[in-house]
């Protein structure tokens, strides 16, 4: 959409500058007074930086699209994984975590430039009456590497809520982790601080640690560890 976008502006400023009449002017009835015309200037500026010409956009735009090693480290976590999820959320720091299980599917789209996943899974959840059942949770999320910003980018949705999440983040290859930061609003007025770290153990093996903070300093409330399917689940770390 940003090409297409941009595309469209040129396509535009070239068209409205060859249009007779521009602006209003009556071409059929010319100024009896000879009036100098205004130079347009010289570096055109937008958002006090020179604007570049047509060509030079165009092959800049040419070069922010290509593929380089960080879409490869996405392209690294596709495939269909088997996963188990740790959450807490008793108040009780010394209460066991719910757990749970789901499986995710991990492709990449767009010609590589994008990983899309699908995630189901069965999630324990207080019914009306108060005792614990087990919902069917679906989530979809979408990472990318934005060459224009330089970061890893994601959202996030799930049936749990209507919003998506945004969150923007990098890799460190010493620790072979992503992490993402993002602002989360799951209730009205209740916003926390998110910090996720994703964790590449091996090729067959990842873990997501969760961190929340809501003002009272930030701690984990969810880790999920990945299994590739078909291989023999890893120890936890955590």
């Amino acid at each position: 959409m940003k090409i297409l976008a941009t595309l469209f502006v040129i396509v535009c400023a070239g068209t409205f500058a060859t249009l007779p009449g521009a602006l209003g002017q009556n071409t059929a009835n010319p100024p009896s007074v000879a009036t100098s015309p205004v130079a347009a200037p010289a570096n055109p500026t937008q958002n006090g930086v020179a604007a570049p010409n047509e060509a030079e956009m165009m092959k800049q735009m040419m070069e922010l699209s290509k593929l380089n090693e960080n879409h490869k480290l996405l392209a690294d976590t596709t495939g269909t994984w088997n996963y188990t999820v740790k959450m807490w959320m008793n108040p009780d720091p010394n209460a066991k975590p719910q757990q749970s299980k789901g499986t995710a599917t991990r492709k990449m789209t767009m010609n590589g430039r994008y990983l899309v996943g699908d995630y189901t899974g069965a999630m324990p959840m207080p019914g009306p009456d108060g005792k614990m059942k087990s919902v069917t949770f679906k989530g979809m999320g979408m990472e990318a590497y934005d060459n224009v910003k330089k970061k890893f980018v994601a959202t996030w949705v799930d049936n749990m809520g209507t919003g998506i999440e945004m969150s923007e983040g990098t890799y460190d290859p010493s620790s072979k982790s992503f992490t993402y930061t993002a602002e989360v609003e799951p209730m009205p007025g209740m916003k926390s601080q998110v910090r996720e770290v994703l964790t590449l153990a091996d090729k067959d093996h990842m873990s997501l640690e969760w961190y929340e903070n809501q003002g009272s300093g930030e701690k984990k409330t969810m880790e999920i560890n990945y299994t590739r399917a078909g291989k023999a689940e890893g120890s936890s770390k955590h």
